[in-house]
């Protein structure tokens, strides 16, 4: 694998924050389609797919490229895979609601999520707009600044949930408190931006939906699993041919997860 290219990573920056600040400023006019699958598109998801696929093609030519709205480009090197969500959160982003991101992710060989680029321009922590960004190898920094959770996540007392999680779980031993954003990528990182939110469970999602924020929680010392126990992989299936990952996922810290799998299990 080749070494990282950190002046590139820093132009893929500036790109996740311009078309940011583009859906922002698109989303008071934006008009709502739907997919064969009856999944909401607009034209601002494809518009920003082209311009980070351009983006990626040109400064990281040699590394494999996934996004919900653009064919897949695999090379074999696979030095890195790059994924990208162009909108996050497009059904909340139609109806003109704040909780969207442009999230890219990023893979390294062994296809550990290493990297990401988040960027919410209406959904932040006491401010505006939210963006995180995690180069390969090196520290996360959210807003510019370098960033450490800093209190213990091991104790569930609040949670983000899926849309379509409540239905699922039982409710019946958990007497915290419940946050659904509608995004994916904002409701898994939750547990490492906001200080009382200890962890996440989310529906059977795409790879786009996962990849930037995993690389945040591990940047953490969190991770996901599996309701069932078994480990979360990143398949041909899974990246390449855009099929869902199969089970509901728990994210936090280990001991967190555990817990979290204890007050909030799936439904028999």
């Amino acid at each position: 694998m080749h070494d990282f290219n950190y002046k590139a990573f820093e132009e893929l920056e500036k790109t996740i924050r311009n078309c940011a600040r583009l859906a922002a400023d698109a989303q008071k006019d934006i008009r709502r389609f739907y997919k064969e699958d009856g999944s909401v598109l607009t034209q601002t998801d494809l518009k920003i797919s082209s311009i980070v696929e351009d983006a990626v093609t040109e400064l990281f030519p040699s590394s494999s490229f996934v996004c919900e709205e653009s064919p897949v480009i695999r090379k074999d090197s696979e030095d890195y895979i790059f994924v990208l969500d162009p909108i996050d959160g497009t059904d909340v982003y139609s109806q003109g609601l704040p909780s969207f991101a442009v999230a890219l992710g990023i893979l390294d060989c062994r296809r550990k999520p290493v990297g990401a680029i988040i960027a919410a321009p209406r959904f932040g922590v006491g401010r505006e707009d939210l963006f995180l960004s995690l180069a390969p190898g090196r520290n996360l920094h959210m807003d510019g600044e370098e960033f450490h959770a800093g209190t213990s996540k091991d104790k569930i007392e609040q949670v983000t949930l899926g849309s379509k999680e409540l239905e699922k779980l039982d409710f019946s031993s958990f007497d915290g408190k419940v946050r659904i954003f509608g995004s994916s990528i904002l409701h898994i990182i939750a547990p490492v931006v906001f200080s009382s939110i200890q962890g996440c469970i989310n529906q059977p999602s795409y790879v786009w939906d996962i990849a930037a924020s995993h690389a945040v929680l591990l940047s953490q010392g969190m991770d996901i699993s599996y309701f069932s126990g078994r480990k979360f992989e990143y398949t041909d299936e899974f990246l390449f041919e855009k099929k869902k990952y199969s089970e509901d996922i728990y994210c936090g810290t280990p001991d967190g997860i555990e817990n979290l799998k204890k007050l909030l299990p799936l439904r028999a």
